[in-house]
C-alpha cells in the first residue's frame, strides 16, 4: 500500500469519524496501517445510502462496494482505489465475507421502512458494528468471534442511541419500540453483552485487542441511556471532550478496553 493511500483513509476517517480515528491513535503504530483502510472502507459504506435521495443510485454504490469485497474474496485484481487498494492488502478472504454481510445490512438505510422487529434491529447493529469489529480485530491478530461480535454490537447500539435524534429528524423511524423503558432495557441488554465481551478479553489477542480500543465509550454511553433513557431523545448521551481525551488515553497506555 501506498502512503497516499494511507493517507487518504486517514483523511477520511478523520472526517467522518472522528472517535474511531482518536482510537487509532491511541493504538500501537504498527495496528493503524491496518485499521485506517478498514474503517476507511466503512465509512464509505456507511455513507452510500445518504448521499442520494435516488434508491437506484445508492443501491449501486453500495453494490460497487460488494463487487470491490468479491474481488478481495476471489483473489483477483482488485479495481485501484486509495481504499479498495490498502484494504486488499489487509483483508482475509473470510473478512472480506464478514463485510459483506455489513453491506447487505446498510441496504435498510436506504428506505424509510422501519426495523420489521427487534429481531431485526439486533442483525444490523450486529452485521454492521459486530462485523466491523470483527474484521477489524482479526486482521490484527487471532480473536474470539463472539467476544467480537458481542463488543462490536454494544458499540454499534452505544453509536445508534446518540444518532437517534438526527435520525429522527431524517424521518426514520430508528427504534422498534421506543417508549423509555425499552430503551433502558435494550441499552442494559447491550452494556450485559459488552460486559460479557469483556470479562472474555482472554480470548483476544493484545494484536486484536488494538481494535477494541474504538469502544472505549461504550459502557459509558449505554450505562447513560439505561439510567435516564430520556437522554437518548435530548441528544445527550456522551462523554466530555476531557472525559474522551483521558479515558482514551488511560486505555492506550493499558491496553485494557
Amino acid at each position: 500500500m501506498t502512503q497516499d493511500d494511507l493517507n487518504a483513509c486517514a483523511d477520511l476517517v478523520q472526517r467522518a469519524d472522528p472517535d474511531r480515528f482518536a482510537a487509532v491513535l491511541a493504538a500501537k503504530p504498527v495496528a493503524r496501517d491496518v485499521l485506517l483502510p478498514i474503517y476507511a472502507f466503512n465509512v464509505e459504506v456507511a455513507r452510500a445510502p445518504w448521499v442520494t435521495q435516488e434508491t437506484m443510485i445508492a443501491e449501486m454504490r453500495l453494490q460497487w462496494w460488494r463487487d470491490a469485497l468479491d474481488e478481495i474474496r476471489e483473489g483477483k485484481p482488485v479495481r485501484r482505489h486509495e481504499v479498495v487498494s490498502p484494504l486488499a492488502e489487509v483483508l482475509s478472504v473470510e473478512d472480506a465475507e464478514v463485510l459483506d454481510r455489513l453491506i447487505e445490512a446498510r441496504r435498510w438505510d436506504i428506505y424509510k421502512d422501519p426495523f420489521e422487529d427487534l429481531a431485526h434491529q439486533t442483525r444490523y447493529l450486529q452485521d454492521t458494528g459486530g462485523a466491523l469489529l470483527l474484521a477489524a480485530a482479526r486482521s490484527l491478530g487471532p480473536c474470539d468471534t463472539d467476544v467480537a461480535l458481542d463488543a462490536g454490537y454494544a458499540l454499534a447500539l452505544a453509536n445508534w442511541l446518540q444518532a437517534i435524534p438526527a435520525l429522527e429528524a431524517q424521518k426514520r423511524v430508528p427504534l422498534v419500540d421506543g417508549r423509555p423503558e425499552a430503551v433502558s432495557a435494550l441499552a442494559k441488554e447491550g452494556l450485559a453483552r459488552f460486559k460479557k465481551a469483556r470479562a472474555n478479553h482472554g480470548a483476544v489477542s493484545p494484536q486484536a485487542g488494538q481494535a477494541f480500543l474504538s469502544c472505549w465509550q461504550v459502557e459509558t454511553v449505554l450505562s447513560q441511556a439505561a439510567a435516564e433513557p430520556e437522554r437518548v431523545a435530548q441528544g445527550a448521551l456522551g462523554m466530555s471532550e476531557f472525559g474522551k481525551r483521558v479515558g482514551l488515553l488511560w486505555r492506550g497506555v493499558s491496553g485494557r478496553w
